[in-house]
């Protein structure tokens, strides 16, 4: 078994639910698919030099580890709910910043690290630049402290 991501997981219902999804469909579907693939496979002949057996059993290996991992985080998973008041930002908010050595305007979300997708700007809730924003209030700066450097973030807005 794999090492425990954490305790708890934070995540929103709709995380929680595309989880368990996904968990459901490697169960149900994706499992039964590969051992199949296992029982033709093996038919092929003599096991050693055999790549579709080889190959089958990788993909089963990965399955069963996504199965783990994913099984992990729904026993540690903490639903937090968006908040009502959008007067400071807190898991669940949308929030707009303004990066003050840029100009530049970007759009987030702040959502467990199970969720986070920075193409859609879905952003961790233990990334730098969520953990220096919670909290924080419109029009307020905050400093991100980054690997690459420190740098000023205003709120414009909490949604």
């Amino acid at each position: 078994m794999p090492p425990r991501v954490s305790d708890e997981t934070p995540m929103s219902q709709r995380g929680l639910t595309e989880l368990e999804a996904e968990l459901e469909r490697l169960k149900t579907v994706d499992r039964p698919r590969i051992a199949d693939e296992i029982r033709t496979a093996r038919d092929f002949g003599d096991l050693k030099e055999n790549a579709e057996y080889h190959e089958a059993k990788r993909a089963q290996a990965h399955l069963e580890t996504r199965i783990a991992r994913l099984t992990e985080q729904l026993r540690g998973a903490v639903v937090i709910d968006a908040p009502s008041d959008a007067s400071v930002v807190a898991f669940g908010s949308t929030v707009s910043v303004r990066d003050e050595t840029s100009g530049r305007e970007a759009t987030y979300t702040i959502v467990g690290p199970t969720e986070a997708d920075a193409a859609v700007g879905a952003l961790s809730s233990s990334s730098p630049v969520a953990r220096a924003l919670l909290g924080a209030r419109p029009g307020q700066t905050v400093t991100v402290t980054a690997p690459k450097g420190s740098r000023q973030m205003t709120v414009l807005g909490i949604t």
